[in-house]
């Protein structure tokens, strides 16, 4: 039987790449809207694992994932991996570097790609929910002033083109990413 992976943010985002590398074989995704909802998917039994971004070496600490994990002590991690974290701007097909006057992204990738904003200063940093999520939001409202910033297999799923590549500010950028799931009771 497939286990269910509850991570957040929705299909294409690092969370769910990180899956790939944290789970042996098939299993079947439980994209979440929040850590919480994340962890608390695990706690509750609708998932049998979680995995959660815990640390960035640009942004640091992802504090909203870390005090849901320390919410929720009931879970144990089980594994870690290392993600290397390249961010792509992704915008309509068609649309150039020129065009873009908003890059939509999760705030700790926004923060992974200061230099980037710095050297465009024209293109002005939006908040999401999440990478993949700002992808889709792009593709949905087919603006070619808007673009996302997310990981470059996002493009595919959201009918997206990659206009640059490699936007952190570090080509080293890892995310630490924890595997969790309920501890074992004792009988």
């Amino acid at each position: 039987m497939r286990p269910i992976v509850a991570f957040q943010g929705e299909s294409g985002a690092f969370s769910e790449k990180a899956i790939e590398y944290l789970v042996e074989g098939p299993v079947k995704l439980l994209s979440c809207n929040t850590f919480d909802a994340t962890t608390g998917a695990v706690v509750q039994g609708i998932a049998d694992l979680g995995v959660i971004p815990v640390e960035n070496l640009i942004a640091g600490p992802v504090h909203s994932a870390l005090d849901a994990l320390a919410a929720a002590p009931e879970l144990e991690q089980i594994g870690e991996h290392l993600l290397p974290v390249r961010h792509a701007l992704l915008g309509m097909p068609g649309a150039a570097l020129g065009d873009i006057r908003e890059a939509l992204s999760h705030q700790m990738a926004l923060k992974q790609c200061g230099r980037f904003f710095a050297e465009h200063p024209a293109i002005k940093p939006v908040e999401a929910h999440d990478t993949a999520g700002a992808a889709r939001l792009v593709g949905i409202r087919r603006d070619p002033s808007v673009a996302a910033i997310a990981g470059a297999w996002a493009a595919e799923r959201y009918g997206l083109t990659v206009i640059q590549d490699g936007l952190q500010d570090h080509s080293d950028n890892f995310t630490r990413f924890v595997l969790v799931r309920r501890k074992h009771r004792a009988p």
